[in-house]
């Protein structure tokens, strides 16, 4: 899963004000962002095979650090952990939601790979395989990721033009990238799979941060508004 996961991060923003949206942006893709700087570190290991499913081609054959069930509950206890430190203001329930931005990476994960998510270490290895599945998985991707702006949405309002059209635009052109993703061409190599992830992951992050400033919670609106 791709666009999919930013879903859970728009509902951890409308369950937690306090939590910047860009912050849950990268939670939710935390163990991504390692496993593309533990694939150009040489730590984990993929392979480029078109055919391998019907919409990624991606032979995911080594990554027992980032996408193990117990390497997921450590970087999300490890996440949950730090933002208490750093944010301590924002209270023990904002970090265990950022934990579990985390962890819902695993979990969405588990639906859409073929077995290649180990349980441990490199063993025991699962995955539903809904990337078999072209458009029921592409759908998957636009249901998680449009859920969530609408619950994002539903909880907050515009300040400026760009607050009141800027995010749904946002979240067309990642289901346009999800698009290319699954039925453009594939990556040259590992390395470049990896970079072009991490690219990604920063211009969402960035873009979802100024977005955020063109709204504000609903409960935030002056009274004489």
């Amino acid at each position: 899963m791709f666009v999919g996961h930013y879903g859970p991060a728009f509902a951890a923003k409308a369950a937690s004000k306090s939590i910047p949206l860009w912050v849950v942006f990268v939670a939710v893709q935390l163990v991504d962002v390692w496993w593309a700087v533990f694939v150009l570190l040489g730590i984990e290991k993929v392979r480029i095979v078109p055919g391998i499913t019907a919409t990624n081609p991606l032979d995911l054959y080594y990554m027992p650090y980032t996408h193990s069930l117990v390497g997921a509950v450590l970087w999300s206890t490890a996440a949950g952990f730090i933002y208490y430190l750093v944010r301590r203001v924002d209270g023990s329930l904002a970090a265990l939601i950022v934990g579990a931005a985390v962890f819902s990476h695993w979990v969405l994960d588990l639906l859409v790979h073929r077995p290649d998510l180990p349980l441990y270490d490199d063993t025991f290895k699962v995955g539903l395989g809904l990337w078999n599945y072209p458009v029921p998985a592409f759908l998957l991707e636009l249901a998680v990721l449009f859920g969530g702006m609408y619950l994002y949405l539903k909880a907050t309002e515009p300040v400026s033009r760009a607050g009141r059209y800027g995010m749904v635009i946002f979240g067309i052109a990642m289901a346009a990238v999800q698009w290319i993703a699954f039925f453009g061409p594939p990556p040259v190599s590992d390395k470049a799979a990896a970079i072009t992830a991490l690219v990604f992951y920063g211009v969402f992050a960035g873009v979802v941060h100024w977005l955020e400033k063109q709204r504000i919670p609903r409960a935030s609106r002056p009274l004489n508004a």
